[in-house]
This record gives C-alpha cells, structure tokens and sequence, in this order.
C-alpha cells in the first residue's frame, strides 16, 4: 500500500514539474501559497430548509445575510444617512431594477452623470473593503471580465502627486459617455455580493413545499463555491431521477398536496396527462385531499377539484408501492406500515400499533381486497410512463447530477459538523444500529453506507428495485434513517384518521438528546472531529422561536438553522429562517423576518432586518491555515518542495 502511494506521489511530482518546471516558478509559488495562509479565513454563510422559497432564498444570498449592509454601514456610516445606506443596498442587491428605477428620477443628463460619478467611486471604495482579506488574483476572478482593466485602475489608483489625476477623472467620464456606467454598476454590485461571502453551505432541503426549487438550483450552479448536506426531501427527488417509483409517488403526492404540480408539468417538463386521465376515471371530490390553501393565489373550483384527484390517485399508488419494498427488506422492520392491508374494508377501519381506529375520507376505489397492494394495469402503466418522463427531463437531469456533484449526506468542514437530519441515537445516547444486507452499522459507518448506496442508485438508474434504490427510499421513511429522524411516517394516519393522537411521529431521542453538550462533544468525536472546538450544524426541525425555543444548543455546540424559509412553517416559528455566517472572528446566527417582496426593497429601501447574535468571538483571528482549504494549500507547499529538492536542489 504504502509502494502504492509512492507511485502516486512521483507521478504527482513529475506533473508539477510540467507546470513549475524552473526553480524561481516553484520558489514563487510556495512563497504565494505560505502567504495565502496568514490571511484571514474567508466569511462562510449556513441557509438550510429552502423548500423551494426561491425569491426568499434568493435575497438572503444578495444582502449575505445582511453582510452586505454591514459593509456598507462600516465605510459610510458618518457621511451616508440611514436612508442612504438603505437605497445603496438595495442597488447593490437588485442592480439591474433599482438602475431603470434611479434613471427615472433624474430630470437632466447632468444630474444624472453626477450620481453615477459618486456612485462609481463609492462602489469601488466598497469594493477595496469587502475585498481586503483577499489575495489581488482572487478579486480578478471576482470582478467583471469586461471590466477588469478599469475597475483595478481605480481600486489601485495612486496619485500622491496628482500627475494621474485627470487619468482617472477621464476613465469614469468615458465610462459614462460611452453608455457603460450601468453594465459597470451592474457588474461591481454582482462583485461585491461575491466578496462578501466566500463559501456557501447549504445545509439541506431544497425541494418540496415552496413553489420555484428549480430556480433555487439554476442559482446554486451558477454560484461561486458551495457545498450541499442532503436534506429528506433532495434524497426523495434524487431518489425519482434514480430509479425508485415510490419516491417518484411520494413527490408528486408533495406537489399535489401544496399546489405545486407547475414544478412538475412547467418546470422540468413532465407530463401528467396518464395521471390526470387515471384520477379522473377513479376519484371524486375528498376533503382529505384538497390542496394546502396559498395566499399567493385562489384557484378555481374546476382546478381544485382535478388537483383533489390527481393528490387521491398518486396518493393509492404510493402505498402500494411501499408494500413490496416492506416485505422484500424484513430488516427495515416496517411491518406496521403495510397499511393497505391492515384496513378492514367491511367495516371501514384500521388497526395500527395494536389500535383501532375508523376510516373517514377513504378512497379505495382501486384497491383490491385480496391482494391490496396489488397495482391495477393503468397504475402500473402511469408510474412507468412517468419515471420515463422523470428521467428524460433534461433540466432535472442537470439538477440531479449538480445535488450529487456537491452533495452528501454530512461534511466536516472548517472544524465542524454539518448534517440536514440527525445521528440514529437510542435514548441512553448509543449510536443506534442497522442490519443492511447481513452486516451491522451505526453512527458515522451507516451514513456512510446509506450515501454509498444512494450513489450506487444513482449511477444504475435501470434498475428500480434493488437494495440500492430501496435504500435511497427508507432515507425518507426509515426510523433508523437519518434524514428522517422519526419512528415512523403517518401518512395514512393523516389522511384517513380523525384521531389526532395517530397522527404523531415520535422523534428520534437524538433531538432532545442534542440539548446536552456532553451529547454533541461524543457526536463530533464519532466522527472524528475535536469536541473542544468543533460544533454541528443542523438543519430539517423548525425552531418554534415564538415559543421561545433557542436555536443555540449545548452551550453553543449545536446551532440548528431551520426558522421557516417555507411560509407552510411560517405561523408556528414566528420568523422567516435562520441563517448563520462565520468569519475569522467567530459566528453569527441570524433570524430573518417574513419577505414580502423584491419591490419593497427596490421602492421603499426596505431589508428583511436581521437580527445576529453572536455564537461565539474567537480568541484569536482564524487564519486560511486553519481551514480545510488551508490544510490543502499546505499539503501543496510540502509537494512543491519536494520537488524543489529534488530536482532543483543538489
């Protein structure tokens, strides 16, 4: 093994040679990259539980959880008003609307030219700012390629003598003349929000609920650096891409149930006609089944209706479908799921967990009383029309492959623990354990085989019932799952019981467990991580914070940053989500209020206020040394001078 390593060591070596290949070239290297170490680490931003709420999401990333006003406030609290400040954000926020806004409301050119000369030079001293802790390389890359020339001409401006004076006075007045002032403003405001957040964590659920997911993606692979932590709701859509027919039930039953099947039919181009055609055959009217009411919109009596159909059909097909996966995998020990045929549909009743209770709102029209999971020839022939549509969606496709690209199941990054759901605990704070496939697993070993086996789905997307594929399904449904992080999923409760107490999904004890520090240092040290310094970071429950819930825990070893992006969660958690940034000085958690529109912003300056509290100040400045990026670049240095001894050395 370790002959191996050489081997790829001295082909790595002889790699760098071709590049470096003059000792001054590798001298000058190593001295960029140690330098690169002192600077001070780059700011990290947290979002989690996104649940499709683009235009919310999307503010958030343009004001960098108020990081950006932050900036502004710091250069030009004593020469700017409060409302000034305000107006400058949004500039910086929304550039290209707040622009044709400004335009309108100058009555001359003159004026007009004036503004953009201060705005110019207040954007380049807010540039030089935001860009301070950063090497000139990386602000190259982050300004406009049209632009670079002139934008480092003014950031690096010196004229101690004034010989350069009319120079630059000319470069912003050709800027202007030529008609480019607002294409540079618009490329220095897209500048500034990259600058103002090096790295993006997104900690999980980006599909489901909120009504433009897909929006949130093509704004995630067009962004600068980021990684993702699944959430259960990303598996379900990786898991219809990859093959599984229940997951695909399960997503569309979401979209039916909060009116979003635009995502389905317009945004990724799948079509539903099989469904629709097969609910209208079967189903009728089901309060049960109406869609979730959004204030955005009221739909038509005729639209809700054929949604309450189609939510009824796809809905049947998904509890047929979990019945063979149950018995094909004793293991997953859900035997009590296998609700079809626990129902006895003489009397209209169920009995689960050694209860009884009556069926209302039932819709079992297709069910077979013999066989219940039996699937009808058109249910079968609808779910396989639809997984082929799924899996010929360009878009999703290139949505899919960007979530596995970036994603996993957890990252230790920088020190701590980031994770969507939770680590399977029993209720004495024991990792809890798993037989997949003979062998037994538990804490960091079954996440890493439940991402193993969602990989291995994903690549063979041809087959639609092996371990694989089953796996990526009990990751939404398993108790031992930890992206669900329940005993069980009463779906069937909630659609069919009256009574209230069937519908609860008991929690994990990871969730009460994870309000004792001594709890989370053992979790870090589980998977490797130092439990004097490291925290985890979680997403997936809401923090009630109107019930004064405190989304730090364990003494600030465990921040859970799920406040409600999605307005479904919005009247029980009292805020519109939490964020988190963590720069060298320490962290900052951030709690949000409801988004009422990008036009409050552009008209009336009006932010979402975030209110921070401080996590924890570092004792000292972190440093790029002490990050993974740091860990890489000194692995880099050690290469180089090796090579540099080797061959340049005698």
């Amino acid at each position: 093994m370790r002959g191996g390593y050489a081997v790829l060591e001295t082909k790595y070596l002889d790699l760098l040679a071709e590049k470096f290949d003059q000792e001054e070239k590798v001298a000058t290297e190593i001295i960029n990259l140690e330098s690169i170490l002192d600077l001070p680490k780059g700011t990290e931003h947290f979002v989690s539980d996104l649940h499709g709420e683009f235009q919310a999401f999307q503010h958030v990333l343009r004001n960098g959880s108020g990081n950006v006003r932050q900036k502004i406030t710091d250069i030009f609290k004593d020469t700017l008003s409060k409302e000034e400040i305000s107006q400058f954000a949004a500039l910086v926020y929304y550039p290209e609307e707040k622009l044709q806004l400004i335009r309108n409301q100058f009555e001359s050119k003159k004026d007009l030219d004036a503004w953009y000369v201060t705005k110019i030079d207040q954007m380049i001293e807010l540039i030089a700012y935001a860009s301070s802790k950063y090497t000139r390389s990386k602000l190259r890359k982050a300004l406009p390629e049209q632009f670079v020339f002139i934008i480092e001409e003014l950031l690096y401006k010196s004229d101690e003598f004034s010989n350069k004076k009319p120079y630059y006075e000319k470069l912003v007045q050709q800027i202007i003349g030529l008609g480019q002032a607002d294409k540079l403003i618009i490329g220095m405001s897209y500048t500034i929000q990259r600058l103002v957040v090096n790295h993006l964590h997104v900690v999980g659920d980006i599909y489901d609920r909120g009504p433009e997911p897909d929006k949130i993606m093509e704004t995630l692979i067009d962004y600068h650096s980021l990684d993702i932590q699944w959430g259960n709701h990303d598996v379900l859509w990786i898991g219809a891409y990859a093959g599984s027919k229940v997951c695909l039930a399960n997503i569309l039953r979401i979209c039916a149930r909060y009116d979003n099947l635009d995502i389905i039919e317009d945004a990724y181009g799948i079509n539903l006609r099989p469904l629709v055609n097969l609910a209208e055959k079967y189903y009728g009217d089901n309060p049960a089944f109406h869609p979730k009411k959004t204030a955005d919109q009221e739909l038509s009596d005729v639209e809700k209706l054929q949604i309450t159909k189609i939510h009824q059909a796809i809905a049947m097909i998904q509890f047929k479908l979990e019945s063979p996966i149950i018995k094909r995998r004793p293991y997953f020990d859900m035997e009590e799921r296998l609700v079809l045929e626990k129902v006895d549909y003489d009397r209209q009743e169920i009995t689960v967990y050694n209860k009884t209770y009556p069926l209302e709102n039932t819709c079992f029209a297709t069910v077979d009383r013999e066989d219940p999971a039996r699937m009808l020839p058109e249910e079968e022939e609808v779910i396989n029309k639809l997984l082929l549509s799924v899996q010929q969606s360009e878009k999703l496709r290139r949505h899919m492959n960007f979530l596995m690209k970036k994603g996993s199941l957890y990252l230790k990054y920088n020190g701590n623990l980031l994770i969507h759901g939770c680590i399977p605990v029993d209720e004495n704070g024991e990792m809890e354990q798993m037989e997949i496939d003979g062998r037994i697993y538990g804490g960091r070993e079954l996440l890493d085989q439940f991402e193993d086996y969602l990989r291995k789905s994903f690549q063979d997307k041809e087959t639609t019932d092996d371990l694989a594929t089953d796996l990526v399904w009990y990751l939404w449904t398993g108790k031992y799952s930890s992206l669900f992080g329940k005993r069980a999923m009463t779906t069937f409760e909630r659609y069919f019981i009256k009574d209230k107490a069937s519908h609860k999904e008991e929690k994990n004890p990871y969730y009460h467990l994870r309000e004792d520090s001594a709890m989370c240092r053992k979790m870090l040290a589980e998977f490797e991580l130092d439990p004097d310094q490291g925290r985890i970071i979680n997403g997936h429950t809401p923090v009630k914070e109107i019930d004064g819930e405190d989304p730090i825990k364990a003494s600030g070893k465990m921040i859970v940053i799920d406040g409600g992006f999605s307005k479904a969660y919005q009247s029980t958690t009292g805020i519109a989500g939490y964020t988190l940034l963590y720069n060298s000085f320490g962290m900052q958690l951030v709690a949000h209020q409801h988004f009422n529109s990008k036009e409050n912003v552009l008209l009336d300056g009006a932010d979402v206020l975030s209110v921070r509290r401080v996590v924890d100040e570092e004792l000292e400045r972190k440093k790029v040394r002490d990050t993974n990026i740091g860990e890489k670049l000194q692995e880099e240095i050690r290469m180089l001078k090796k090579l540099m001894s080797y061959r340049y050395i005698e």
